[in-house]
């Protein structure tokens, strides 16, 4: 997913002074020479000796930030003692928190929210565990479960790092789709104790969104957790990924006039996310698909480790092409990158078919930029927020979780994931549909609608829906 790659920002410097050694004109100076515009000062403390100052810088960028904090740690008689931009602002104290929907005013309403009144209500989830869905969060809550070992770009940061993340997701569902998610990062990395703690946790949720948990253990995970647990389980990085990719590429091929099921698709990245997209356009349709991954493409017959890679050459690459990205690029209608910087060279993209479709996934920096890109691509996308055409899973997740909580379903289904794609892909009408608009805007509003609606319908269809008739049960959720 895309970091805002925007211009300029403030940032708060607090500065120990001390006033025999230096003037605060020479800091201003300092930060002036550097290229900071000082906005506002703000004197937090004073002694006889020194004072303590606050004072607002405009920056243009993070590294603007470090050559203004460097030039300030240089001065003799100045202590830094925190640096804060916007973001680590926005950051203090979390990012959500939990409230009540009523408030509790006298003993009358604390008897009845609490004991002895709420007693009535456990007995009657004890006698019936399927009310448990209609009186407790569990009809609107989804558990964010994380354990840091591939967090966005950053890798194996551990679970007190991957917080803001996944704080940053449960503001996400709320916000799109009035979905209740609580981050929920685990401190452990093995593959047995994740799926023994999240079976414990899961009465009190309606649906388990996995993130950024490393390949290949996720696929056991999910796998597991999918057959184990009665209610949804989705590993975003996965599917999400795949469902958004899948949206795209549906509006791509119409608008350079091909079908899906005869392009030949190269996937760079076999990893959790090019295994699930792959997943995805073989029940898309498509046959010829060839995954390429440091070795080379991943060809039947070949001998790999990587369990999941056994899988990969059994189902993909009907025509055995071998060799480098370079060797089975030529006459490629489609071009999806889940791997790094670079990876796809402008040579590539020369050769490969007519009108050719670019998905370059990779963040920050894609397998190839649109500049380069540009003069041989019909259709480039990106993940990142400043170009055209992002490939954002904040597309999917909540949309796809809204409809599974009002269906009560049980798990996702391929059928729901492709109707989720299906549906992101026509919120953008037939004459709207350019090079430069594939995909709606992350800030659409009527995206969470269609896929909740698609979803719920191929949920009912797939057989997983345990609510019945959808029309009357819609008091769920009422969208603003």
């Amino acid at each position: 997913m895309a970091g805002l790659n925007g211009g300029g920002t403030s940032v708060i410097v607090r500065l120990e002074i001390h006033k025999e050694l230096v003037t605060f004109g020479k800091i201003a100076t300092a930060i002036g020479d550097a290229g900071g515009d000082i906005v506002a000062i703000d004197v937090t403390r004073a002694s006889k000796t020194t004072t303590t100052r606050d004072i607002t810088v405009k920056v243009s960028d993070p590294e603007h930030t470090e050559s203004i904090t460097q030039v300030l740690k240089d001065i003799p008689g100045v202590r830094l003692i925190n640096v804060s931009d916007q973001t680590f602002l926005m950051h203090l104290g979390g990012k959500i928190e939990v409230t009540p929907k009523m408030p509790i005013k006298n003993r009358d309403d604390l008897s009845r929210v609490y004991t002895p009144g709420v007693a009535r209500v456990c007995m009657a989830i004890h006698e019936d565990p399927v009310k448990a869905h209609s009186l407790t969060i569990k009809r609107n809550t989804v558990a964010v479960v994380s354990d840091g070992t591939a967090v966005l770009g950053l890798g194996n940061i551990g679970p007190e790092a991957a917080m803001p993340v996944m704080e940053g997701k449960a503001m996400l569902f709320k916000q799109m789709a009035g979905v209740d998610a609580f981050p929920i990062c685990l401190d452990t990395q093995d593959t047995e104790e994740i799926i023994r703690t999240v079976k414990a946790i899961a009465p009190a949720f309606g649906g388990i969104n996995l993130e950024d948990i490393s390949s290949p253990r996720c696929f056991e995970i999910e796998e597991r957790l999918i057959n184990e647990l009665d209610i949804p389980v989705f590993h975003d990085d996965q599917h999400g990924t795949a469902v958004v990719i899948l949206a795209g590429l549906l509006n791509a091929v119409k608008l350079v006039g091909k079908n899906l099921e005869d392009c030949k698709v190269v996937i760079t990245g076999i990893g959790a996310a090019g295994i699930a997209c792959t997943k995805m356009l073989l029940a898309a349709g498509v046959t010829n698909v060839i995954g390429v991954d440091r070795q080379g493409a991943i060809v039947r017959g070949e001998s790999y480790t990587n369990s999941a890679w056994e899988w990969y050459a059994n189902n993909t690459n009907p025509f055995l092409q071998k060799g480098l990205l370079s060797d089975v690029i030529p006459g490629a209608d489609i071009f999806i990158g889940l791997s790094g910087p670079g990876v796809l060279k402008a040579d590539d993209v020369k050769r490969m078919g007519t009108d050719p479709i670019v998905f370059a996934m990779a963040n920050p920096t894609p397998e190839i930029t649109p500049e380069e890109a540009e003069p041989y691509v019909r259709v480039m996308a990106t993940g990142r927020s400043d170009y055209p055409n992002q490939i954002n899973n904040v597309l999917c997740f909540p949309g796809i979780f809204r409809g599974v909580l009002d269906c009560r379903a049980s798990r996702i289904t391929q059928e729901m994931k492709l109707a989720a794609a299906k549906a992101i892909a026509s919120v953008v009408n037939e004459d709207e549909l350019n090079e430069y608009y594939i995909i709606p805007s992350v800030f659409n509003t009527a995206v969470v609608e269609k896929v909740r609606e698609a979803v719920m319908e191929a949920a009912y269809e797939s057989g997983v829906a345990r609510r019945r008739n959808q029309r009357e049960t819609h008091d769920a959720h009422h969208h603003e």
